[in-house]
């Protein structure tokens, strides 16, 4: 690997550090760069899951004073998440590589439009929250959330997702989390809440698909500590300026880079 191939990838790593603790969407940022750096897309992506395991911990432990009373729902929710994790491994580990290249292009067109849709639904629910109120009186009743077993089976296939591809998996994890009560709770999570419980199961499935592709012999050394030394510094930023960064302002940037990525992967495959 060259230098400015090898300068590349740490950078793209960094940025993919920071944007999963603010937006999430990151491996639309490392994944690619991966390839660029001479890496197959299989190899790419099961070192690029290696190489997230410490970023997300460094992001989790930057939430860990928005877990105090999510222990329960949070270790309930990680059950699901190595299963799929290693699930969706093994599918990965099963898939003719030039069928996962084919198959590349699409997920990253989908990954960018799941963060492209998530953006418009939140920027839509910020229009409604500030309109202003009608003469209906307001519905005081609590909101029950889904049922657990719908809750751990959104789970289970995210984290198969996650152990097979997993870009965009943080945003996936949010929706559902955003309509989730913890045990004995009356009101969903909020926003630091959500994001500290998803780094936590991004940490349980990234590090499950891990050690599958370590055992099999899918990472390469080199380029997945360069990437993890970026992703480290990306995610304690990222996870110091989550805070203060709205993610509408981090999301735009990432639909742009996925699109493109994914017309660059489509006409290297189709071309």
């Amino acid at each position: 690997m060259t230098f400015s191939r090898a300068a590349a990838l740490f950078a793209a790593s960094v940025l993919a550090g920071a944007v999963n603790s603010v937006a999430g969407g990151g491996t639309l940022l490392s994944f690619p760069a991966a390839i660029a750096a001479g890496l197959s897309p299989i190899v790419a992506n099961a070192t690029n899951a290696v190489a997230l395991v410490p970023g997300s911990f460094a992001a989790a432990w930057a939430y860990r004073r928005h877990l105090v009373g999510l222990g329960r729902l949070t270790m309930a929710l990680c059950v699901p998440g190595i299963a799929g994790a290693l699930l969706g491994a093994y599918i990965l580990r099963n898939t003719p590589q030039r069928l996962f290249d084919g198959v590349v292009p699409w997920l990253v067109l989908g990954a960018t439009t799941i963060i492209l849709v998530q953006g418009l639904v939140a920027r839509s629910q910020q229009t409604t929250a500030s309109s202003p109120p009608d003469a209906t009186p307001p519905d005081t009743h609590v909101q029950r959330g889904p049922r657990w077993p719908i809750v751990l089976g959104l789970q289970l296939a995210v984290s198969i997702y996650g152990g097979y591809f997993g870009a965009a998996m943080g945003i996936l994890m949010l929706a559902f989390l955003a309509h989730v009560r913890p045990p004995h709770g009356r009101t969903p999570l909020d926003l630091h809440q959500m994001n500290a419980v998803k780094n936590v199961l991004a940490v349980n499935i990234n590090a499950a698909a891990s050690i599958d592709f370590i055992t099999h012999g899918l990472v390469r050394p080199g380029p997945a500590f360069l990437m993890a030394t970026g992703a480290i510094i990306g995610g304690i930023v990222g996870g110091r300026i989550a805070r203060r960064v709205r993610p509408t302002y981090v999301r735009p940037l990432i639909v742009a880079i996925g699109f493109a990525m994914a017309a660059l992967l489509a006409w290297r495959r189709y071309g």
